[in-house]
Protein backbone atom coordinates (compact mmCIF):
# COMPACT_ATOMS: atom_id res chain seq x y z
CA UNK A 1 0.00 0.00 0.00
CA UNK A 2 1.11 3.59 -0.67
CA UNK A 3 -0.20 5.97 1.82
CA UNK A 4 -0.12 9.68 2.20
CA UNK A 5 -0.42 10.61 6.04
CA UNK A 6 -0.92 14.05 6.39
CA UNK A 7 0.68 16.24 9.77
CA UNK A 8 3.32 13.27 9.50
CA UNK A 9 5.67 15.26 11.71
CA UNK A 10 3.50 15.98 14.62
CA UNK A 11 3.00 13.70 17.80
CA UNK A 12 0.73 11.06 16.82
CA UNK A 13 1.59 11.22 12.92
CA UNK A 14 5.54 10.42 13.59
CA UNK A 15 4.51 7.89 16.05
CA UNK A 16 1.94 6.48 13.34
CA UNK A 17 4.42 6.46 10.36
CA UNK A 18 7.02 4.78 12.04
CA UNK A 19 4.69 2.04 13.58
CA UNK A 20 3.22 1.50 10.08
CA UNK A 21 6.69 1.25 8.43
CA UNK A 22 8.00 -0.90 10.96
CA UNK A 23 5.28 -3.47 10.66
CA UNK A 24 4.45 -3.42 6.68
CA UNK A 25 8.10 -3.34 5.20
CA UNK A 26 6.37 -3.36 1.44
CA UNK A 27 4.36 -0.26 2.30
CA UNK A 28 5.58 3.44 1.03
CA UNK A 29 4.80 6.50 3.10
CA UNK A 30 4.32 10.06 2.17
CA UNK A 31 4.08 12.89 4.87
CA UNK A 32 3.07 16.45 4.07
CA UNK A 33 3.61 18.96 6.70
CA UNK A 34 4.07 22.31 7.01
CA UNK A 35 6.34 22.56 10.16
CA UNK A 36 4.11 23.98 12.27
CA UNK A 37 4.47 25.09 15.74
CA UNK A 38 3.69 21.21 16.79
CA UNK A 39 5.65 19.65 14.13
CA UNK A 40 9.24 18.84 14.51
CA UNK A 41 11.53 17.36 12.10
CA UNK A 42 13.48 15.48 14.56
CA UNK A 43 10.41 13.26 15.03
CA UNK A 44 11.00 11.54 11.91
CA UNK A 45 14.84 11.99 11.46
CA UNK A 46 15.63 8.47 11.57
CA UNK A 47 13.57 7.74 8.25
CA UNK A 48 15.12 10.28 6.54
CA UNK A 49 17.46 7.39 4.29
CA UNK A 50 14.53 5.40 4.01
CA UNK A 51 13.63 4.59 0.91
CA UNK A 52 10.15 3.72 1.44
CA UNK A 53 9.12 7.02 3.30
CA UNK A 54 9.37 10.92 1.71
CA UNK A 55 8.58 14.12 3.36
CA UNK A 56 7.00 17.14 1.31
CA UNK A 57 7.06 20.22 2.95
CA UNK A 58 3.35 22.13 2.56
CA UNK A 59 0.21 23.05 3.84
CA UNK A 60 -2.84 20.63 3.18
CA UNK A 61 -5.02 23.51 2.50
CA UNK A 62 -2.99 23.84 -0.78
CA UNK A 63 -5.42 22.25 -3.41
CA UNK A 64 -2.75 22.21 -6.12
CA UNK A 65 -0.23 20.27 -3.89
CA UNK A 66 -2.23 17.74 -2.41
CA UNK A 67 -4.39 16.78 -5.40
CA UNK A 68 -1.20 15.89 -7.09
CA UNK A 69 -0.28 13.49 -3.74
CA UNK A 70 -3.50 11.90 -3.50
CA UNK A 71 -3.33 10.98 -7.13
CA UNK A 72 -0.37 8.55 -5.91
CA UNK A 73 -1.78 7.04 -3.20
CA UNK A 74 -3.95 4.38 -2.22
CA UNK A 75 -5.09 5.39 1.47
CA UNK A 76 -4.32 8.80 2.99
CA UNK A 77 -4.43 9.26 7.02
CA UNK A 78 -5.57 12.78 7.77
CA UNK A 79 -3.80 13.99 11.08
CA UNK A 80 -2.77 17.42 10.36
CA UNK A 81 -4.58 19.76 12.61
CA UNK A 82 -4.10 22.79 15.11
CA UNK A 83 -4.94 20.97 18.49
CA UNK A 84 -3.73 23.03 21.54
CA UNK A 85 -7.17 24.28 23.07
CA UNK A 86 -5.71 27.56 25.09
CA UNK A 87 -4.03 28.74 21.70
CA UNK A 88 -7.64 28.28 20.16
CA UNK A 89 -8.48 30.75 22.36
CA UNK A 90 -6.28 33.26 22.20
CA UNK A 91 -5.87 32.76 18.18
CA UNK A 92 -8.73 30.88 16.56
CA UNK A 93 -8.41 31.54 12.76
CA UNK A 94 -5.46 29.37 12.06
CA UNK A 95 -8.12 26.22 13.15
CA UNK A 96 -10.62 27.48 11.09
CA UNK A 97 -7.50 27.12 8.26
CA UNK A 98 -6.26 24.05 9.37
CA UNK A 99 -8.92 21.67 10.44
CA UNK A 100 -11.74 23.10 8.30
CA UNK A 101 -10.33 24.14 4.89
CA UNK A 102 -7.12 21.76 5.23
CA UNK A 103 -9.92 18.93 5.43
CA UNK A 104 -12.06 20.23 2.74
CA UNK A 105 -9.18 20.68 0.44
CA UNK A 106 -8.53 17.11 1.14
CA UNK A 107 -12.07 15.72 0.57
CA UNK A 108 -12.32 17.82 -2.71
CA UNK A 109 -8.96 16.17 -3.71
CA UNK A 110 -9.83 12.96 -3.27
CA UNK A 111 -13.54 13.30 -4.92
CA UNK A 112 -12.03 15.16 -8.00
CA UNK A 113 -8.48 12.98 -8.38
CA UNK A 114 -8.85 9.39 -6.61
CA UNK A 115 -12.18 9.02 -5.13
CA UNK A 116 -11.25 4.70 -4.90
CA UNK A 117 -8.77 6.06 -2.32
CA UNK A 118 -9.04 4.72 1.41
CA UNK A 119 -9.33 7.82 3.49
CA UNK A 120 -9.47 7.63 7.20
CA UNK A 121 -9.74 11.36 9.10
CA UNK A 122 -8.52 11.33 12.87
CA UNK A 123 -10.65 13.30 15.10
CA UNK A 124 -10.75 13.80 19.27
CA UNK A 125 -13.51 13.17 21.58
CA UNK A 126 -13.47 16.97 22.06
CA UNK A 127 -16.05 17.11 19.67
CA UNK A 128 -18.70 15.54 22.37
CA UNK A 129 -18.33 17.89 24.76
CA UNK A 130 -18.01 16.76 28.74
CA UNK A 131 -20.20 14.27 30.21
CA UNK A 132 -20.62 14.06 33.89
CA UNK A 133 -21.62 10.31 34.23
CA UNK A 134 -21.41 7.49 31.92
CA UNK A 135 -19.44 7.47 28.09
CA UNK A 136 -20.38 8.82 24.82
CA UNK A 137 -20.90 6.35 21.62
CA UNK A 138 -20.48 7.53 17.83
CA UNK A 139 -24.14 7.80 17.74
CA UNK A 140 -24.08 10.93 20.33
CA UNK A 141 -24.60 14.57 19.36
CA UNK A 142 -21.96 16.75 19.31
CA UNK A 143 -21.69 19.58 21.92
CA UNK A 144 -17.62 21.44 21.31
CA UNK A 145 -16.29 23.42 23.94
CA UNK A 146 -13.57 25.36 22.47
CA UNK A 147 -12.70 26.82 19.31
CA UNK A 148 -10.52 23.79 18.86
CA UNK A 149 -13.01 21.38 18.87
CA UNK A 150 -15.64 23.41 16.99
CA UNK A 151 -13.23 22.96 14.26
CA UNK A 152 -12.77 19.49 14.33
CA UNK A 153 -16.49 19.00 14.65
CA UNK A 154 -17.00 21.04 11.79
CA UNK A 155 -14.06 18.95 9.67
CA UNK A 156 -15.81 15.35 10.83
CA UNK A 157 -18.86 16.79 9.21
CA UNK A 158 -17.09 17.74 6.36
CA UNK A 159 -16.41 13.55 6.49
CA UNK A 160 -19.49 12.69 6.92
CA UNK A 161 -21.56 14.49 3.88
CA UNK A 162 -18.71 14.18 1.32
CA UNK A 163 -18.50 10.43 1.81
CA UNK A 164 -22.37 9.95 1.37
CA UNK A 165 -23.16 12.82 -1.33
CA UNK A 166 -20.23 11.56 -3.63
CA UNK A 167 -20.00 7.61 -2.34
CA UNK A 168 -16.23 8.07 -0.52
CA UNK A 169 -14.55 5.22 1.19
CA UNK A 170 -13.91 7.31 4.97
CA UNK A 171 -14.28 6.33 8.17
CA UNK A 172 -13.44 8.93 11.17
CA UNK A 173 -12.00 8.17 14.37
CA UNK A 174 -12.04 9.75 17.62
CA UNK A 175 -9.88 9.16 20.92
CA UNK A 176 -9.19 10.31 24.23
CA UNK A 177 -5.93 12.33 25.33
CA UNK A 178 -2.70 10.86 24.08
CA UNK A 179 0.27 10.43 25.71
CA UNK A 180 3.87 8.91 24.94
CA UNK A 181 7.49 9.70 23.09
CA UNK A 182 7.24 12.76 20.48
CA UNK A 183 4.67 14.90 22.31
CA UNK A 184 5.03 18.42 21.73
CA UNK A 185 6.30 19.70 25.44
CA UNK A 186 2.98 22.37 26.27
CA UNK A 187 1.02 19.78 26.47
CA UNK A 188 -0.17 18.42 30.33
CA UNK A 189 2.02 15.21 30.46
CA UNK A 190 5.36 16.19 28.63
CA UNK A 191 5.07 19.49 30.34
CA UNK A 192 4.71 18.15 33.80
CA UNK A 193 7.73 15.81 33.28
CA UNK A 194 9.78 18.59 31.94
CA UNK A 195 9.13 21.27 34.29
CA UNK A 196 9.88 18.84 37.31
CA UNK A 197 13.14 17.40 36.00
CA UNK A 198 13.89 21.02 36.03
CA UNK A 199 12.99 21.44 39.58
CA UNK A 200 9.92 24.03 38.31
CA UNK A 201 6.45 24.37 40.06
CA UNK A 202 3.82 22.63 37.78
CA UNK A 203 0.44 24.62 36.94
CA UNK A 204 -2.50 22.81 37.33
CA UNK A 205 -6.10 24.80 36.19
CA UNK A 206 -8.34 24.98 38.51
CA UNK A 207 -9.22 22.48 40.79
CA UNK A 208 -7.44 20.01 38.94
CA UNK A 209 -10.17 17.89 39.22
CA UNK A 210 -10.90 17.80 35.28
CA UNK A 211 -11.03 14.16 34.19
CA UNK A 212 -9.19 12.90 31.07
CA UNK A 213 -9.03 8.84 29.69
CA UNK A 214 -5.48 8.50 29.04
CA UNK A 215 -4.42 6.85 25.78
CA UNK A 216 -0.53 5.24 25.53
CA UNK A 217 -0.23 6.59 21.41
CA UNK A 218 1.01 2.88 20.40
CA UNK A 219 -2.37 1.68 21.01
CA UNK A 220 -3.75 4.58 18.98
CA UNK A 221 -2.08 4.22 16.16
CA UNK A 222 -2.62 0.40 16.17
CA UNK A 223 -6.47 1.49 16.26
CA UNK A 224 -6.07 3.82 13.03
CA UNK A 225 -4.41 1.31 11.20
CA UNK A 226 -6.96 -1.18 12.08
CA UNK A 227 -9.74 1.42 11.18
CA UNK A 228 -7.93 2.03 7.68
CA UNK A 229 -7.82 -1.87 6.67
CA UNK A 230 -10.81 -3.33 8.15
CA UNK A 231 -13.19 0.12 8.80
CA UNK A 232 -16.47 0.66 7.23
CA UNK A 233 -17.29 3.14 5.10
CA UNK A 234 -19.04 6.20 6.85
CA UNK A 235 -18.94 4.90 10.35
CA UNK A 236 -17.18 6.49 13.44
CA UNK A 237 -14.51 4.41 15.78
CA UNK A 238 -14.34 5.57 19.53
CA UNK A 239 -11.00 5.08 20.67
CA UNK A 240 -10.52 5.28 24.84
CA UNK A 241 -8.35 3.00 27.23
CA UNK A 242 -10.73 3.16 30.16
CA UNK A 243 -7.87 4.96 31.99
CA UNK A 244 -9.93 7.46 33.60
CA UNK A 245 -8.01 10.00 35.84
CA UNK A 246 -8.02 13.55 37.22
CA UNK A 247 -5.69 16.13 36.06
CA UNK A 248 -4.24 16.14 39.97
CA UNK A 249 -3.73 12.41 39.98
CA UNK A 250 -1.67 12.23 36.71
CA UNK A 251 0.82 15.16 37.86
CA UNK A 252 0.79 13.40 41.18
CA UNK A 253 1.78 10.21 39.79
CA UNK A 254 4.53 11.62 37.61
CA UNK A 255 6.11 13.53 40.29
CA UNK A 256 6.35 10.37 42.57
CA UNK A 257 7.57 7.95 39.71
CA UNK A 258 10.27 10.82 39.29
CA UNK A 259 11.31 10.78 43.00
CA UNK A 260 9.71 13.92 43.14
CA UNK A 261 7.69 16.01 45.98
CA UNK A 262 3.99 17.65 45.24
CA UNK A 263 4.80 20.92 46.48
CA UNK A 264 5.90 21.20 43.21
CA UNK A 265 2.11 21.53 42.55
CA UNK A 266 0.91 24.97 42.06
CA UNK A 267 -3.09 25.55 41.05
CA UNK A 268 -3.56 28.33 38.51
CA UNK A 269 -6.52 30.16 36.85
CA UNK A 270 -8.19 27.62 34.93
CA UNK A 271 -8.91 28.65 31.22
CA UNK A 272 -12.14 29.36 29.77
CA UNK A 273 -14.88 26.67 28.95
CA UNK A 274 -12.64 23.78 30.62
CA UNK A 275 -15.09 20.74 30.04
CA UNK A 276 -14.85 18.49 33.29
CA UNK A 277 -14.59 14.95 32.32
CA UNK A 278 -14.40 13.29 28.56
CA UNK A 279 -15.22 9.89 28.65
CA UNK A 280 -15.63 7.12 25.34
CA UNK A 281 -17.19 4.21 24.87
CA UNK A 282 -15.14 2.23 22.79
CA UNK A 283 -17.31 -1.02 22.34
CA UNK A 284 -17.90 -0.84 18.43
CA UNK A 285 -13.92 -1.16 17.78
CA UNK A 286 -14.01 -4.14 19.81
CA UNK A 287 -16.54 -5.75 18.57
CA UNK A 288 -16.20 -5.18 14.91
CA UNK A 289 -12.21 -4.48 14.73
CA UNK A 290 -10.95 -6.38 17.98
CA UNK A 291 -8.84 -3.54 18.96
CA UNK A 292 -7.91 -3.34 22.46
CA UNK A 293 -5.00 -1.15 24.31
CA UNK A 294 -1.94 -2.86 25.20
CA UNK A 295 -1.03 -0.10 28.01
CA UNK A 296 -1.72 0.27 30.54
CA UNK A 297 -1.83 4.05 32.33
CA UNK A 298 1.20 2.75 34.74
CA UNK A 299 2.88 0.82 31.86
CA UNK A 300 2.16 3.82 28.92
CA UNK A 301 3.52 6.63 31.50
CA UNK A 302 6.82 4.65 32.58
CA UNK A 303 7.87 4.58 29.36
CA UNK A 304 6.71 8.02 28.66
CA UNK A 305 9.04 9.75 31.44
CA UNK A 306 12.04 7.35 30.90
CA UNK A 307 11.86 8.49 27.21
CA UNK A 308 11.90 12.37 27.88
CA UNK A 309 14.66 12.11 30.39
CA UNK A 310 16.58 10.04 28.37
CA UNK A 311 16.08 12.10 25.40
CA UNK A 312 16.57 15.85 26.29
CA UNK A 313 18.39 16.68 23.15
CA UNK A 314 14.60 16.45 21.52
CA UNK A 315 12.63 18.50 24.14
CA UNK A 316 15.63 21.38 25.02
CA UNK A 317 15.80 23.16 21.38
CA UNK A 318 11.63 23.17 21.42
CA UNK A 319 11.02 24.67 25.01
CA UNK A 320 10.75 28.41 26.17
CA UNK A 321 8.94 30.49 28.54
CA UNK A 322 6.22 30.44 26.37
CA UNK A 323 6.12 26.92 25.94
CA UNK A 324 6.24 26.41 30.03
CA UNK A 325 3.98 28.84 30.28
CA UNK A 326 1.32 28.11 33.26
CA UNK A 327 -2.04 29.73 31.63
CA UNK A 328 -1.27 29.78 27.90
CA UNK A 329 -4.04 31.08 26.92
CA UNK A 330 -3.82 34.21 27.97
CA UNK A 331 -0.80 34.20 25.36
CA UNK A 332 -0.86 35.88 22.09
CA UNK A 333 -0.15 33.02 19.46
Amino acid sequence: MKLLVTGGMGFIGSNFIRYILEKHPDWEVINIDKLGYGSNPANLKDLEDDPRYTFVKGDVADYELVKELVRKVDGVVHLAAESHVDRSISSPEIFLHSNVIGTYTLLESIRRENPEVRFVHVSTDEVYGDILKGSFTENDRLMPSSPYSATKAASDMLVLGWTRTYNLNASITRCTNNYGPYQFPEKLIPKTIIRASLGLKIPIYGTGKNVRDWLYVEDHVRAIELVLLKGESREIYNISAGEEKTNLEVVKIILRLMGKGEELIELVEDRPGHDLRYSLDSWKITRDLKWRPKYTFDEGIKKTIDWYLKNEWWWKPLVDERILHPTPWKLKW
